[in-house]
């Protein structure tokens, strides 16, 4: 990015976005005369279909926008022009009772290309596809670069060879990899488009959900994707290289379509490797300049990859005191830090650690959730807390040397599901670091444990990683399991507490 990002907000459209509408629309058509959609032709479609116009803005700035109708399918397979499919622009083909969401236009301003911010636009009109319970999105899209081949291919192969990814178009290439597909070659579609030679290409999406007669739809998504990260720990050469093995984790866990990739804790000590020479508190604490830049590189990640990203933890100094930190950097852009409480015998005795003093749950676009380091599951009382205020999923990143250590994270966190009703990701690091003092040895495997009760597998562990090595772990949970449990459950044990006899409370 060339710029720092502090928001990123995707919502539907309003009147008062029109300025900042066209400014962009402007900028992302540069090539073609007067495209940008008059003020006129914005209310009308904000009249007959509100919740089909979309924006995405950057720290409050319009974008980027999909603007949609529906319209009937027979009348969307049939051949037909721009013009014709938008009744001539004005958009008196919208029938709220068509089974198809038709796009007839999206678009990203060019300084905010690379930035995925397309694909979110698309994510947001798939959810609304659903929600709708409509049968496909369809709409024509432009091949712009065929006008580099018109007089060698003909259309139908320039689209196979876009398609076996042997040419590259900017439009085609990007709805092939969004999980869309050709369904016929349309002739004179957009009366201008030199680019395309007038071509454009029918694409579908087809809804999975999609039920002809419906009897309830279920509006709310309850099932959360997690991708947790068994990081092994190797030497690396510079703070570049660190960064290139975890964008690709990140691009992996992300690829499956995961809510949250979770790091392990100090999964960036083989930087000390630098530092050897020095005494092991000198040694962290040089480490510890790296954590600002790592907390805004993995933020510019997380909206990349559209996924939030629990940083797992590192050193971090402020005011001269040394604590132990991590950053949940959300795909909206935004950040937030949070601190180890409970500081280890090591850590105070080897590097001068001091716990911080804030409990809190985090807010996030797939709920509430907890994020605690290593040693804090093993103390109860905080995760009880984070349960009080609503915590579904508790985060916790954890670097043990020995499987005695491992053994008390483990059974912890799986105490912690069990008494909070709610489920628990743990990710550690694996492997030897021989030229790092204080971090030689690592042992660790990943799970995620759920709470016990029929709906839940009967160990309470939904997936584990294979020991010492390093895999990534993808797992799906189910939110609306836990509201059951909370109310119908064979125990309930946030509900049957005796409040009149005991209490936790935060005293700051």
């Amino acid at each position: 990015m060339q710029e720092t990002i502090k928001k990123i907000e995707l919502r539907n459209l309003q009147i008062e976005d029109y300025k900042e509408l066209k400014n962009s629309m402007m900028e992302a058509y540069s090539e073609l005369e007067n495209s940008y959609w008059k003020e006129h032709h914005i209310e009308k479609l904000l009249s007959i279909f509100p919740e089909g116009q979309l924006v995405v803005l950057v720290d409050g700035k319009v974008v980027g926008s999909a603007l949609s109708l529906i319209i009937d399918y027979r009348k969307v397979i049939a051949n037909h022009t721009y013009a014709q499919i938008t009744g001539n622009y004005s958009f008196d083909t919208h029938n709220p009772s068509g089974e198809v969401l038709y796009g007839i236009d999206v678009f990203i301003h060019p300084k905010f290309r690379g930035l995925r911010l397309g694909r979110r636009l698309y994510d947001a009109r798939k959810e609304l596809c659903e929600q709708l319970n409509l049968k496909s999105i369809i709409f024509a899209g432009r091949i712009p670069n065929y006008i580099d081949y018109k007089e060698e291919l003909s259309p139908k192969q320039y689209i196979e060879k876009v398609k076996q990814k042997e040419l590259y178009d900017p439009v085609l290439s990007f709805q092939i990899s969004n999980d869309f597909h050709v369904k016929k070659i349309m002739k004179n579609y957009l009366v201008g488009d030199t680019s395309s030679n007038e071509y454009a290409v029918l694409m579908e999406w087809n809804n999975i959900y999609y039920d002809e007669n419906p009897n309830l739809i279920n509006l709310k998504k309850s099932v959360i994707r997690l991708g947790l990260i068994q990081w092994q720990m190797r030497p690396l050469n510079n703070l570049e290289q660190l960064f290139e093995q975890a964008e690709f984790f990140i691009d992996v866990v992300s690829g499956y379509g995961s809510d949250f990739a979770l790091f392990p804790e100090l999964f960036t000590a083989p930087l000390m490797a630098d530092y050897n020479h020095l005494s092991e508190a000198d040694a962290i604490r040089e480490l510890a300049k790296h954590s600002e830049p790592i907390r805004k590189r993995f933020q510019e990640y997380a909206i990349s990859y559209n996924i939030n990203i629990i940083t797992g933890s590192m050193p971090y100094l402020e005011n001269g005191v040394l604590y132990n930190v991590g950053f949940l950097c959300k795909r909206d852009g935004s950040s937030e830090m949070y601190t180890k409480i409970h500081i280890t015998p090591n850590e105070s005795l080897h590097w001068g650690m001091k716990g911080g003093s804030q409990i809190k749950t985090f807010d996030t676009d797939c709920g509430k959730i907890g994020i605690m380091i290593c040693y804090d599951v093993e103390f109860p009382e905080l995760s009880r807390l984070m349960a009080d205020e609503g915590m579904n999923i508790l985060f916790v990143p954890f670097l043990t040397d020995t499987q005695n250590g491992y053994t008390r994270v483990k059974h912890c966190a799986q105490s912690r599901a069990i008494e909070n009703e709610c489920y628990v990701a743990i990710a550690g690091c694996v492997g030897n670091l021989p030229k790092v003092n204080n971090m030689d040895i690592q042992y660790a495997q990943s799970a995620v444990f759920t709470p016990s009760d029929f709906a839940f597998p009967s160990n309470g562990i939904k997936a584990e990683a294979t020991p010492n090595t390093e895999m990534t772990l993808i797992v799906d949970v189910d939110l609306d399991l836990l509201k059951q449990l909370h109310e119908f459950g064979t125990v309930r044990i946030l509900k049957d507490r005796r409040h009149d006899l005991y209490n936790i409370k935060k005293l700051k």
